[in-house]
């Protein structure tokens, strides 16, 4: 079961989970979610079902205990005098930060290990020959277990949120073991909150031929992006990925795009799967994606797309950074000397440096990843510096900064803005990435384009044709989206005959023209690697 896209997933193992489901007395439905997600799990990562059993067993366990440190706190306040109350609430908040950091060191710590021991023991390694020392590392290999990025952070989330006061220790072990193990996000997310999944998950809600039809739905424009799309494009992706100094310019450019078109299709469509899924039983998770290429500044492009990472980015570390005592000084400082503009901004970036560090390791080991973090970061704190001198420049020159044209400018340059940065994501490794980018901009050419070179890359002008055609379909779904059109109750409004017309057409269209079959080789799931 590689992919939520699978013949055995969409086949066989979901069309089970949703039977037993609804043969079940409601009170029971959450046992058969949780059952289904661990064997769901067991199928994909096998004996490394181990890390999320230890993971759901200590995240009960810390949370249990900071809410007795928590209930201690609160009966000490109760029984003393407003003089010592201030005391009792420091030593109490030592405590409960010590246990909530050695939580965390667990949780982040085996993730750090896991994923980066052998990056950072290579590149020790490197440094140590290099200042000419005597010594030598281990490069550790572990298996790394699948989605272990994604409920990870989850449960850190968790946690934080019980230290905060935020939400209360749930004491039901079987609840916070499905809230963590859910089948259909468990892979690539995305990456929920408590009050978000948790209740709704052990209430068992009915089926209803609404959630079936509409999760359905969602499952087939889902399945449409990955298999009619993004697995179309992966042997030309492979390709010239994989031997980038055999080609100019040109034929990198498109690989840069195709790659874009081919990250967003199979990531967008694998969250349309997984969120449709969940639909089915009555669960709204949250969206992860909101047609990130309307978007007309990088700022905003990343408010758009992998909204979940980047909203626990935003709560878990740009915000405590900014309001840690040390960065509310410099902001104070800085206000005062560069203005109410400049000044947030310059202690705002330390915080902003961070996250984007973290972003970009979060997706791998490596430093094209590093590279991939800083570069966004320049550009979002480069459009906030700039931000003031192209209001004024607009003004100057009398732009609309409203109109049709300047917008569809702004999406334009975002999308190149984006391509780029997607450029060194896929590359293998950072100077492969620089060198296909430099060989962009020194020796593009046409020429594979006008001699139909770029045909025989592993796409036929049949497969650049559907592509396209898939394309235009998203974008015209996106667009009539960001109007605040309601397509799929649109749909749903109409005459059976019309209805039913819309569903066979989808099927048919996936149907003859997936990429599947003799010459096909379908992209596993990108970020299920992450």
């Amino acid at each position: 079961m590689a992919s939520y896209c699978s013949l055995l997933y969409l086949g066989i193992f979901l069309p089970a989970v949703v039977l037993c489901y609804a043969v079940l007395p409601q009170r029971h439905r959450w046992k058969v979610l949780l059952a289904a997600s661990y064997v769901f799990f067991w199928m994909v990562s096998g004996k490394l079902i181990v890390f999320l059993l230890v993971s759901s067993f200590s995240l009960h366990h810390f949370g249990l205990w900071l809410s007795a440190v928590q209930e201690e706190r609160n009966r000490m306040l109760a029984a003393v005098d407003k003089a010592e109350r201030k005391a009792i609430q420091a030593t109490f908040q030592r405590r409960l930060r010590r246990i909530l950091l050695f939580a965390l060191l667990l949780y982040i710590g085996t993730l750090l290990t896991l994923k980066y021991a052998a990056f950072f023991s290579v590149n020790l390694n490197r440094l140590l020959d290099a200042l000419r020392l005597p010594l030598s590392l281990p490069i550790p290999a572990f298996v790394l277990p699948i989605g272990i990025s994604f409920y990870t952070l989850q449960a850190a989330a968790y946690l934080i949120d019980v230290y905060r006061g935020a939400i209360r220790a749930d004491r039901n072990l079987g609840r916070l073991m499905l809230f963590l193990g859910f089948f259909p996000q468990i892979m690539e997310g995305p990456i929920c909150r408590y009050e978000q999944t948790a209740l709704p998950l052990w209430e068992g809600r009915p089926l209803t031929w609404r959630n079936l039809t509409f999760g359905m739905q969602r499952i087939l424009f889902g399945m449409m992006k990955k298999i009619v799309i993004a697995d179309r494009l992966n042997i030309l992706i492979k390709n010239v990925f994989s031997t980038p100094t055999a080609f100019d310019g040109g034929v990198t450019a498109l690989a840069m795009v195709c790659y874009t078109c081919q990250l967003y299709m199979e990531f967008s469509g694998t969250m349309d799967v997984v969120i449709g899924s969940a639909e089915i039983f009555g669960l709204r998770l949250p969206e992860n994606f909101r047609q990130p290429f309307f978007s007309t500044s990088i700022q905003e492009f990343w408010m758009r797309w992998h909204i979940t990472l980047g909203a626990w980015f935003k709560d878990y570390i740009f915000y405590p950074l900014s309001m840690s005592g040390p960065l509310k000084k410099l902001t104070s400082a800085a206000r005062r000397r560069l203005g109410s503009h400049f000044g947030p901004l310059l202690a705002g970036s330390f915080a902003l440096l961070a996250v984007w560090l973290c972003n970009g390791l979060w997706h791998g080991a490596g430093w094209q990843y590093i590279f991939f973090g800083l570069y966004h970061f320049a550009l979002i704190l480069c459009g906030s510096l700039t931000a003031p001198l192209s209001r004024r420049v607009a003004d100057t020159l009398h732009i609309n900064r409203d109109a049709i044209p300047y917008r569809v400018f702004c999406i334009v340059r975002t999308a190149l803005l984006v391509c780029v940065g997607e450029l060194f994501f896929r590359a293998e490794g950072l100077r492969a990435g620089l060198s296909m980018f430099r060989r962009m901009i020194t020796d593009f050419s046409l020429r594979s384009f006008t001699d139909g070179a770029f045909l025989g890359l592993g796409m036929d002008g049949h497969d650049f044709f559907i592509t396209a055609v898939a394309v235009l379909l998203v974008f015209a779904v996106g667009a009539l989206r960001e109007r605040g059109i309601p397509i799929r109750e649109t749909v749903a409004r109409q005459h059976i005959a019309i209805r039913w017309s819309v569903y066979y057409s989808a099927i048919l269209f996936v149907v003859i023209f997936g990429a599947y079959g003799v010459g096909y080789v379908p992209v596993d799931p990108i970020y299920a690697a992450f």
